[in-house]
């Protein structure tokens, strides 16, 4: 588990999971607790549908308990007024202990929400690191300000800690979105609350151990497991909780937004849902290239992104081309078992989500779009949830498959003229997360980056980026932002501090 080489081999990995200590306590106050539970939450791999764990549930109890820890490491100064070189070098700290664990967390992660362990080990695990250790040597060069005054006066513009901090976090990339979160957050002094997905907790848990391990103070960084209707409710009710951050569903970040309203209007940052356009040009841009682009950028993580791809909007001279390509990559891109190196997808993260996958493939035939591969449940006798590339031809705007977020391996294409059309084609969406654009033509990238409403536009490429982009969404894509400084300013308050020296 700590040694220089990896697993290379399905036997390798499942040689290491008979080693495995899975947690499935919360960890409040700095250990990790049994609790009052009314309900368990049963781990079940999506691979073969066996549990792996149950783990307690949360409810009020241990969320008051949690947050009474939480407002006393806060208010006694134990992390929030440590001298900024010292929690750099706990994050830092972290940060080593994480890849340290990599084999271990990678392996926890694609058992509990089905991803490849290639993908967890290789991109997973180094963005954790990349996160914890980026906020850290960030800290102290987050600088405070002075405003421009005459020499009567002073006035500091301070940045300080907003207090105690709840996190709700997906199931789909569980320690890279826990890391945009909880790092950020604890580089500038709050305390933190981490609620898992229901779906997806074992890196969470895990990394709690690791947090306390590393030198991070008891009641600063606690993780409680718990669904989200009833535990998450509550922490956006709670009256002691300082600042909510989501990253999920449109619809329940909506409801988020209400409960914070309902209780003490504490600030809440949101990352919700997305329905990427991908526009390809025929004015010279690399095709194959971009079709190989193209089908990583929806079949990548079973689909299962935020950012996906999953409306490929072609300009009609080159359809044909581009479309034959991406089927071709479709076909090499199938569903196999996560514990092989060679798969590049896993299975979807649960029977639920398989189902919800497959009715949205059939309104799509339906509607009238035109299947051309996938479309049905792979693998049925392996007990696991897969389903290979899927790929609709033929769709128009009034589709549910082109306005609705599917979250799977389903891609929605149609076709354009000219830029106008493309242009209105892209935006015809309530989201706004990100959006992709292939040409040859910088004036025209430069043209779509500004009229197209998303909070990310790749040029040439998609998925681009790293900790020094901020990342977030327009319209019902969200607020707020992570990665970068502009997640360290939003875990902050803003104090205006004026000194008069008149006599």
């Amino acid at each position: 588990m700590n040694g220089n080489a990896s697993p290379s081999t399905k036997a390798q990995w499942l040689a290491l999971k008979e080693t495995l200590h899975i947690e499935n306590r919360p960890f409040i106050n700095g250990c990790y607790q049994s609790v009052e539970a009314l309900e368990s939450i049963k781990v079940v791999n999506p691979a073969d549908g066996s549990c792996i764990t149950e783990v307690f549930a949360c409810g009020q109890a241990a969320l008051e308990r949690a947050v009474l820890a939480a407002r006393e490491s806060f208010d006694s100064g134990v992390w929030s007024s440590l001298p900024p070189v010292e929690r750099k070098k706990r994050l830092l700290a972290l940060s080593r202990l994480i890849y340290r664990h990599r084999d271990e967390l990678a392996l926890l992660e694609s058992l509990d929400m089905g991803k490849p362990v290639r993908d967890s080990l290789n991109l997973d695990m180094n963005r954790a690191v990349e996160c914890f250790a980026w906020h850290a040597e960030a800290i102290d060069k987050f600088y405070d300000q002075m405003a421009p005054l005459s020499e009567n006066y002073l006035g500091l513009i301070r940045h300080e800690p907003i207090g105690v901090v709840a996190a709700i976090v997906p199931w789909n990339f569980p320690l890279v979105m826990a890391s945009w979160k909880v790092a950020p957050a604890l580089a500038t002094g709050n305390s933190v609350i981490l609620k898992p997905s229901e779906r997806s907790m074992l890196t969470a848990l895990r990394l709690a151990g690791l947090a306390k391990e590393a030198g991070i103070p008891d009641g600063v960084f606690q993780v409680l497991p718990g669904f989200g209707y009833t535990l998450g409710k509550a922490m956006a009710l709670h009256n002691d909780i300082d600042c909510l951050v989501f990253t999920g569903s449109t619809a329940t970040g909506k409801l988020l937004l209400q409960y914070a309203g309902q209780s003490n209007m504490k600030k809440v940052y949101l990352e919700c849902g997305g329905k990427s356009p991908h526009l390809i040009f025929d004015d010279g841009v690399d095709i194959d290239k971009a079709a190989l682009t193209a089908a990583r950028a929806i079949f990548f993580n079973q689909g299962e992104v935020c950012v996906a791809g999953s409306r490929l909007l072609l300009q009609k001279s080159i359809k044909e081309a581009v479309l034959e390509r991406v089927l071709q990559h479709a076909a090499s891109m199938k569903a196999g078992d996560p514990l092989e190196m060679t798969s590049f997808m896993g299975a979807l993260v649960d029977e639920a989500h398989l189902k919800r996958v497959l009715q949205y493939i059939e309104s799509g035939i339906c509607e009238g779009a035109k299947l051309l591969c996938g479309g049905q449940q792979v693998y049925q006798d392996s007990g696991g949830y897969f389903v290979n590339p899927t790929v609709f031809d033929d769709v128009t705007p009034q589709m549910t498959i082109f306005q609705e977020e599917i979250f799977g391996p389903v891609l929605s294409v149609c076709s354009f003229d000219d830029e106008d059309e493309a242009l209105r084609l892209a935006n015809n969406s309530c989201f706004g997360l990100a959006a992709g654009v292939w040409t040859a033509d910088m004036r025209r990238a430069n043209r779509l980056s500004r009229k197209l409403r998303a909070g990310t536009v790749w040029i040439n490429s998609w998925s681009g980026g790293d900790m020094t982009m901020p990342f977030g969404g327009f319209k019902q894509s969200g607020n707020g932002r992570d990665r970068s400084l502009q997640a360290m300013a939003k875990y902050t308050e803003t104090k205006a501090v004026w000194y008069d020296f008149t006599d």
